[in-house]
C-alpha cells in the first residue's frame, strides 16, 4: 500500500500579522494533486491541524474541505490526530460524521489499534494513533493498565510503556504503523514550534518507539528529518515555513511504499506551494536594496531585512521600501557603533532638557542615529499628554 505522511499544517497562522491563508489553500490543492497522482491509499496527518485551540472559521472550513477532497467519499482512508496546538475535543467533535467518509479524527489519546483495509492491494494496516500525550492524558490512559510505579516513571518511559502495550497486536501479515505528535530526543527544532518539552521533561527517547513498527510518523518539529532508531522514525515537517528560523528549508511530505513484513520504502516529495522566507543583509545600505529590487530578487518571498546605515531611516524611506516589495516583514537598521568618547559624552546628561535627553537616548539605542525632528516632536506631544508638563518629567 501507499501511505502519505503530513502534519503541522497550522491553519490560521499568520506571519507577523500577514495572512498565510492563500498559501495554505495552495498547499491543500497541491497535496490533493499529490495524493491522486500518487495513488495514495492512506493519508496520515500527525497533529497541529490548526495554530490555535480556537481557529478562525475560514481555517476550519479549509480543513474540512481538505479532508473531503483527500478521502474522495471514502475511497481513501484519512487519519488525523490532534497536536499540542489543537483543541482535542473540538477536533474530535465531528468524528461521527467524518467516519462515514473514511476519515478518522482522534482528539484524545485512547487505547486500541486502528485496522484499515486497503481494497486496492487487499492489505490491512494496523495503526496506533497517539495524539499529543500531555502529562495528564498520559496518566489517564496508563492508569487502567499499569501500576503506580509506572505512573511515577519519567515521561519517556511512560510513553514507551503505553506504546508497547497498545502495539502488542501488531502482526507479521499486516502493515504496522505508529503515529504521534511529540518531541523525540535529538530532533532539530525551529523558532516556530510551541515547545512541548520543558527542560527536557517532555522529550521521548527513540527507544520508546521501538515496537516493531514499519514506520513511525511524527508531528511537531517543522524541519523534515529522519531520526535514528530501530524503526524508521520521521518528522514530515510543516508544509510552509512559519518563522525566519526556517528560511531556506525545503518543505515536503513523505510517501511510503510498504508491504507486510517488509521495510518501508520512503520518498520525500517536495512542495512548490508557499512563499519562501528569506533573509537579506544589505551592508551597502539603501542603494544595495534598490538594486536587488530592480533585479527582481526574491519577488515572491517574505523578507527579513537587515540594512546597514549611518543615519536613521526616515518614515518615507521605510514606506518606499514597503511599497516597492510587499514581502518585507522586518526592516532592521544597523548603525555604526559609538566610540568610547561618544559613549562617555552620552552619559553626561544631567540638567539637559527632555527633548535633548530623548535625542541622546535615541542615539544610544540605535547606535548613533539622529532622530528626525518629527519624531522628537511626536515624543514631546505624547509626554505632554501624559504629564501635562514635559519640562518637569523624569
Amino acid at each position: 500500500m501507499r501511505v502519505l505522511h503530513t502534519g503541522d499544517w497550522h491553519l490560521g497562522r499568520t506571519l507577523e500579522g500577514r495572512s498565510r491563508f492563500d498559501e495554505q489553500v495552495a498547499f491543500v490543492d497541491e497535496l490533493v494533486g499529490i495524493v491522486k497522482e500518487g495513488n495514495i491509499d492512506l493519508v496520515l496527518l500527525a497533529g497541529d491541524v490548526y495554530d490555535t485551540v480556537n481557529p478562525p472559521a475560514a481555517a476550519e472550513q479549509l480543513f474540512y474541505e481538505a479532508l473531503s477532497r483527500l478521502s474522495e467519499d471514502g475511497r481513501r482512508q484519512v487519519v488525523v490526530i490532534s497536536g499540542n496546538h489543537d483543541h482535542p475535543d473540538r477536533l474530535g467533535a465531528s468524528s461521527p460524521i467524518a467516519r462515514a467518509q473514511g476519515i478518522t479524527l482522534i482528539g484524545l489519546p485512547k487505547a486500541g489499534l486502528l485496522e484499515i483495509g486497503v481494497s486496492r492491494t487487499g492489505e490491512t494496516a494496523k495503526l496506533f494513533a497517539l495524539p499529543y500525550p500531555s502529562e495528564s492524558r498520559l496518566g489517564e490512559l496508563l492508569s487502567d493498565d499499569a501500576g503506580e510505579e509506572v505512573l511515577r516513571r519519567a515521561y519517556s518511559e511512560r510513553v514507551g510503556e503505553l506504546v508497547r502495550t497498545q502495539t502488542a497486536g501488531f502482526s507479521p501479515d499486516t502493515v504496522n504503523l505508529l503515529m504521534s505528535h511529540l518531541y523525540v530526543l535529538g530532533g532539530n527544532e525551529s523558532e516556530s514550534e510551541r515547545p512541548i518539552q520543558v527542560g527536557g521533561a517532555y522529550t521521548v527517547d527513540t527507544s520508546a518507539l521501538d515496537v516493531g513498527a514499519q514506520y513511525v510518523a511524527l508531528g511537531h518539529l517543522h524541519r523534515p528529518q529522519t531520526m535514528k532508531g530501530a524503526s524508521p522514525i520521521r518528522y514530515c515537517g510543516s508544509p510552509l515555513a512559519y518563522s525566519f528560523s526556517e528560511a531556506g528549508q525545503a518543505k515536503s511530505v513523505t510517501v511510503l511504499d510498504v508491504k507486510p513484513g517488509e521495510p518501508a520504502v520512503m520518498e520525500e516529495v517536495f512542495l512548490l506551494s508557499g512563499r519562501p522566507l528569506v533573509k537579506w543583509k544589505a551592508k551597502d545600505g539603501l542603494a544595495e536594496i534598490h538594486r536587488w529590487l530592480d533585479e527582481g530578487r526574491d519577488a515572491n518571498a517574505w523578507i527579513d531585512l537587515e540594512i546597514h546605515v549611518s543615519e536613521a531611516m526616515s518614515l518615507h524611506e521605510i514606506q518606499t521600501l514597503r511599497k516597492a516589495h510587499g514581502g518585507f516583514i522586518h526592516i532592521k537598521p544597523v548603525y555604526p557603533l559609538l566610540s568610547a568618547q561618544e559613549e562617555t559624552a552620552a552619559a553626561s546628561t544631567a540638567g539637559l532638557p527632555v527633548d535633548e535627553l530623548f535625542r541622546r537616548f535615541y542615539e544610544r539605542q540605535t547606535g548613533g542615529a539622529v532622530p528626525e525632528p518629527e519624531l522628537v516632536r511626536l515624543f514631546m506631544e505624547l509626554l505632554q499628554d501624559e504629564t501635562g508638563n514635559p519640562e518637569t518629567a523624569e
